[in-house]
């Protein structure tokens, strides 16, 4: 059982991403927040919850490049390639951001990272496999909560640019 973001408390995002989405004019992209019982904290968990394809949702994925936070968006069935993102980036060294670091520069604990709307502003990057969908979910600032949106629109206001940065299969 899912609820909408137009229940009686409010919106089902969290208060800092459904301020973003009205500082953006997205109100209705708000009341398309879905929140769910359970987390969907994983890729696969929001897969399932929501009853699409893993590669529809959207990972939002922060790592420090020389020490500095990024996010990476990247699709569900996909890992990110470390190597392809320093390269990307011309860092020296390219590591998964630690737990602290993340909620520190997003202001969202990991499993309900959004693609935007974050404490603070960080380059972005969007893995291009995003594209191949019509509709991704992502997380709506919470591990209970996931709103879709078209990558491209997605992209766009994530202020992400678009590279391939997954791994390559073997």
């Amino acid at each position: 059982m899912t609820t909408s973001a137009t229940d009686t408390e409010g919106s089902a995002a969290h208060p800092r991403f459904a301020e973003a989405l009205r500082e953006l004019g997205l109100e209705d992209v708000a009341g398309q927040v879905r929140r769910f019982p359970d987390a969907t904290r994983t890729a696969a968990e929001a897969a399932a919850a929501i009853g699409c394809e893993l590669s529809q949702i959207c990972k939002s994925l922060i790592f420090a490049a020389d020490g500095v936070p990024v996010l990476v968006l990247m699709d569900g069935a996909s890992r990110v390639d470390l190597e392809r993102v320093r390269e990307e980036l011309g860092a020296g060294k390219v590591t998964r951001a630690k737990a602290d670091v993340v909620r520190e520069t997003t202001g969202y604990a990991i499993g309900g990272v959004p693609p935007f709307g974050h404490r603070t502003r960080t380059r972005v990057l969007a893995d291009r496999s995003l594209l191949d969908h019509q509709v991704v979910w992502a997380a709506a600032g919470t591990p209970y909560t996931v709103f879709p949106m078209s990558p491209k629109d997605l992209i766009t206001h994530a202020g992400a640019t678009p590279v391939d940065v997954r791994e390559r299969e073997a």
